[in-house]
């Protein structure tokens, strides 16, 4: 079992106001400023909430899929991973979109992408995100 942390200050309303994400527990980044017009419109330099999701998302559906990979003797060499994450002010994430390309010596690309939607259904981040109603995996060998 692993834990993980992070710790956020706000200041204000949600229109006007503005929020660091002050710490993590691993030390590995922060701080990092928010605010709501950097969630809905021009991101200005800032993170979002949704950013944060699709990084998370990419690296733990690389993961997945580079373990599934692995188990089914064929490795990858690479994967290049990419998330967007879709929010509509007032209905919340609507979309995740991953997109993969990866180096597979032996592999063909229906076998890539049967493997790359079985990574989608079953890495932990996609089971936690399951309410959100669109999760794709658009897969292709380099």
């Amino acid at each position: 079992m692993a834990d993980r942390t992070a710790t956020v200050t706000w200041s204000g309303s949600l229109l006007e106001g503005a929020g660091t994400i002050t710490s993590v527990g691993s030390g590995a980044f922060g701080p990092l400023d928010v605010t709501w017009a950097s969630r809905t419109e021009d991101s200005a330099g800032l993170t979002s909430p949704e950013e944060l999701i699709a990084a998370a998302h990419a690296s733990c559906f690389s993961m997945a899929l580079s373990h599934g990979l692995a188990q089914g003797g064929t490795p990858p060499e690479k994967l290049d991973t990419s998330a967007t994450v879709t929010f509509v002010p007032g209905t919340g994430v609507t979309k995740i979109a991953l997109t993969v390309r990866g180096t597979v010596p032996g592999m063909d690309e229906p076998a890539f992408v049967e493997a790359a939607e079985g990574a989608k259904e079953n890495c932990p981040l996609s089971k936690a995100l399951a309410a959100v109603p669109e999760i794709t995996v658009q897969a292709s060998l380099a």
